[in-house]
C-alpha cells in the first residue's frame, strides 16, 4: 500500500477558495480573532472567565520596600566556627565561665538561624531568633538575649 504523504487538504475541496472568498478572506491574522490578548473583553471573554478567571483586576496590597524589614541572616553553626577568630579580633567577649558572647549586629546580621551545630556555649545577642536556632543554643549550654525590635 502507497504511503499518503501530502496532506489530504492540499487538494481543494470543491473550489479554490475551499468557502472563503476570493481575495484574502482567510489569509492574515484577523480570522484568528486577533494577536496576542486581542479580544479579552470581548469576543474571547468565556475563554478568560473558564481559564483565568483572577487576570483582570486588582489583587492584594503591596507594602512599600522602604518599610519592609530586611531579614540578614546568620546560621549557628556558621556563628559556632567563628566564635573563637571573632574573640581574637575583638567583635566578641569571652566570658569568666568559657561561654562567649556574640552580638550579630555588630557583624551586620539581625536574625539568626537554626542551620549547623553549636558545640561551645554561646550568649548570642540578636533582634530575632528561629526556634531551632534557640533550642540548640540552649542544648549547647548557651543563652539568647533578644533585643529591642528595629524600627
Amino acid at each position: 500500500m502507497v504511503v499518503r504523504r501530502k496532506k489530504k487538504s492540499k487538494y481543494y475541496r470543491g473550489t479554490r477558495t475551499c468557502g472563503y472568498g476570493r481575495v484574502g478572506q482567510h489569509r492574515k491574522s484577523g480570522w484568528r480573532g486577533g494577536v496576542g490578548h486581542a479580544g479579552y473583553h470581548k469576543h474571547y471573554w468565556t475563554w478568560v472567565v473558564k481559564y483565568c478567571p483572577d487576570y483582570f483586576g486588582k489583587h492584594g496590597f503591596t507594602r512599600p520596600p522602604e518599610l519592609v524589614p530586611e531579614a540578614k541572616c546568620i546560621n549557628v553553626g556558621t556563628l559556632d566556627e567563628l566564635a573563637e577568630d571573632l574573640v581574637r579580633k575583638g567583635l566578641a567577649e569571652r566570658k569568666e565561665d568559657g561561654k562567649i558572647i556574640i552580638d550579630v549586629t555588630k557583624l551586620g546580621f539581625n536574625k539568626v538561624l537554626g542551620r549547623g551545630r553549636v558545640t561551645k556555649p554561646l550568649i548570642v545577642k540578636s533582634y530575632y531568633f528561629t526556634n531551632s536556632a534557640i533550642k540548640k543554643i540552649k542544648e549547647a549550654g548557651g543563652d539568647i538575649v533578644v533585643l529591642a525590635k528595629e524600627k
